[in-house]
Order: C-alpha cells, then sequence, then structure tokens
C-alpha cells in the first residue's frame, strides 16, 4: 500500500529543517514537526511542508521535504492581513499541496483554516498537542478572542489529535470533550555522552526568553551558587524584547552567568553535551523537548514540569515545585557525584528504552496510514459542535 500525501503546516519550521536559515527563532513544536517529517520521507512517504516567506526558493526540498511559501511574516497591514495575505496565502499554499492529510500543531486560528479548506475537499487533519496549555481554555497562548473561537472550532473537527502525554490526553477529554491519541516526542540520537568531569557546565538553561519561562529563576539561582557556573541560551522574542535586553544585562552583571542568546538547534546540542544539569524554569510546556535532548547526553534535568511523573517515576532529575526546591535540587546534584551518576545513568536507560526512532515512530505512522486509507466522501468522525470549557 502507497503512503498517504503529509503535509506539514508550520509557518515557523524552516529555520529547524533549512541548515541556512537557523539562525531565524524556532520552538518545540517546530523541531517536531521537522523531526517528523523528515523521518516519514526517509522511509518513502511522500512529505510536503508549508512555511513562512523568508527569501527561499517556493518548492525548495531539504532532506527529501518539499517546502511551499505561504506569507513573509511582515507581510500585510494589521487587522485587514487576517484575511489578506495571511489566510488567502494560506489557502493557496494548502492548495498547491494538495495533499491526502494536512498536518499542524500549536493552538491559533490556522487550525480551523486548515479543517475547513481539508474538509471541502475530502482530507484529512491530524492537530498534534504542543503544549499543556493548548488544552486548557483558560490558558491558552491565543492573543485574539476570534483565534480562540477558531481554535475551538478546529479542535472539534480535526480528524485525529494526538497528545503528547496521558496529562495532556485527560486534559483535552475535561475541557473539550475531545478524545485524543498519545504520540511520545522525537528525538535525535546524542553523538556522545560525557563523564561528569569532562563537563564543565554546571547548569544550563534552555528556552525562549518569555515571562512564562521565568528565566529570572536561573539568575536567582545563580546568586545563591557563586562557585557554579551557569549558562543561558534563549533569543529574543516578538513582546518579550524587553525581558530580553533585561535578562541579558542582570545576566551580564553576574561573573558566574553566560548569556548566549540565540543558539541554533544543531549547535545548542554541545552545550547539552557540556553540561550537568539541565535546569528548567517554565510553567507552562508539553512534553519538553529539552529534557530529551538533555537525557539523550546524559545529562539529569531539574524541573518543575514533570510530565507524566517521568522525573520522580525514572529517578533521572528532580521535579521541584519552588525556588527553594530547584536550590536544593541544583545543590544536590552538583555536589553529590553518586547521585548524580545514578541519576545520568537513569536518563540514558531511559532513551535507550523509550525513545528508539523505531518505537517512537511508530503511532505516527500506524495513525497517518489509517487515516490514509480511510474513505474520503463522508462527513469527519469528529463533526461536532464545539465543546464548551
Amino acid at each position: 500500500m502507497t503512503p498517504p500525501h503529509v503535509c506539514f503546516v508550520g509557518l515557523l519550521n524552516l529555520p529547524v529543517l533549512a541548515p541556512e536559515f537557523s539562525h531565524r527563532p524556532a520552538g518545540g513544536a517546530e523541531l517536531q514537526q521537522a523531526l517528523l517529517a523528515k523521518a516519514l520521507a526517509k522511509r518513502g512517504w511522500r512529505v510536503s511542508m508549508i512555511v513562512g516567506d523568508f527569501g527561499q526558493s517556493d518548492g525548495a526540498t531539504w532532506d527529501g521535504v518539499r517546502t511551499i511559501k505561504a506569507y513573509r511574516p511582515d507581510e500585510g497591514m494589521p487587522v485587514l492581513r487576517f484575511l489578506h495575505p495571511r489566510w488567502t496565502k494560506l489557502h493557496s499554499a494548502l492548495r498547491r499541496a494538495d495533499a491526502d492529510i494536512y498536518y499542524t500543531s500549536c493552538a491559533g486560528a490556522h487550525l480551523a483554516q486548515t479543517v475547513l479548506f481539508a474538509h471541502r475537499r475530502g482530507r484529512k487533519v491530524v492537530f498534534k498537542i504542543a503544549s499543556n496549555s493548548d488544552c486548557d481554555p483558560r490558558e491558552l497562548l491565543v492573543q485574539y478572542r476570534r483565534d480562540r473561537f477558531l481554535y475551538r472550532y478546529g479542535l472539534a473537527r480535526a480528524d485525529l489529535v494526538l497528545a503528547q502525554t496521558v496529562q495532556q490526553q485527560e486534559a483535552l477529554q475535561r475541557n473539550f470533550a475531545r478524545p485524543s491519541r498519545i504520540a511520545p516526542s522525537l528525538i535525535e540520537a546524542a553523538e556522545r555522552c560525557r563523564a561528569r568531569d569532562e563537563r564543565d557546565i554546571d547548569a544550563l538553561w534552555v528556552g525562549h526568553v518569555r515571562s512564562f519561562k521565568r528565566p529570572d529563576m536561573l539568575l536567582e539561582a545563580a546568586r545563591r551558587f557563586p562557585r557554579l557556573s551557569f549558562h543561558m541560551v534563549g533569543g529574543r522574542m516578538p513582546g518579550s524584547e524587553e525581558l530580553f535586553d533585561r535578562i541579558r544585562l542582570q545576566a551580564k552583571a553576574l561573573g558566574n552567568v553566560t548569556f548566549h542568546g540565540a543558539v541554533p538547534y544543531r549547535k545548542v546540542r554541545s552545550l547539552y553535551e557540556r553540561a550537568r544539569l539541565l535546569v528548567s524554569t517554565s510553567e507552562i510546556e508539553g512534553f519538553p523537548n529539552t529534557y530529551l535532548q538533555a537525557w539523550s547526553h546524559g545529562t539529569p534535568v531539574v524541573g518543575f514540569l514533570d510530565p507524566d511523573g517521568l522525573l520522580e517515576t525514572h529517578g533521572s532529575g528532580r521535579a521541584v515545585r519552588d525556588m527553594e526546591g530547584m536550590c536544593a535540587a541544583i545543590a544536590a546534584l552538583s555536589e553529590d557525584g553518586a547521585e548524580w551518576e545514578r541519576a545520568s545513568a537513569r536518563a540514558r536507560e531511559y532513551m535507550s528504552r523509550h525513545c528508539g526512532e523505531g518505537k517512537v515512530l511508530a503511532p505516527y505512522v500506524t495513525a497517518l496510514s489509517e487515516l490514509g486509507s480511510a474513505s474520503t466522501g463522508g462527513p469527519s468522525p469528529a463533526e461536532a459542535p464545539v465543546a464548551r470549557g
């Protein structure tokens, strides 16, 4: 049976797909789409991807993934640009892709736009949860009421919703009456895991510099542990420019903090290799890609988020609830070599047992194959009124 043609819809995906655009910001959802697209293409699937117009050639291909341009990020007049060029050019890109299945992530109006296009043509739509906030109408990271409404419309009508964790699956059912399947995050295997004594970064922080990531907590920890070396990786994000400038200046004022700013995905891996700990201060995430990247390098995680209890269950770091708990965990894992070795070994064991590409990819292949073989003439199985959560 010929696999279906899958088109990924992610306007910010190009920086993690194409090396020459890696200087532009991208997040975990974009990374996950790019990794899945490349993995399917490597296995002979026909894969395309709708991306923003960053000056690349329309139809350019990377790792077997053909890209289709939609619109420039700054194109159009405020307010009016919602309809043109954003909706009209997205519609044009969806039409040019002519895929069997359209796959997208992150709460926003684009989900409804994709569903409306696909279902008029008997095509299918997969939506992948990118953050726990996607599962709760009170926490949606969506600015406009219009876009929140369109997100709920699309979520109710997508042919399949994929969640990262059981926690997300339960929240979707509770808040939106929306069933979902669990499909784990993909990760590229680490090239090397250094011994503890070969690592020269005591604590690493990686994330966009935004308020809900709480980068100031990492700086406070650095003040409390002047003998430890802290490294921060994070780019300037629209709407958070003042926070970025403030964090950068405060970091430079501390002698034990190295502030890298934005670092391309392909280059940040060397920092995970050098780090003894990954410290995650974010209060809103899905299944953080940073956790998987750290664990693949044998780096324990100290984090406020513990997806499906993995930190507690597998002992690959420590789950914390407040600043004092975070500092206690940093101190323990920095000072106790034996505890660090146990946590590092458990991190590597978890990745080896659960995160091999074939095993992680299987739920996606099964779900997409089932959708591809389904009839295209009938109504969507999720045609139902929008849930009021």
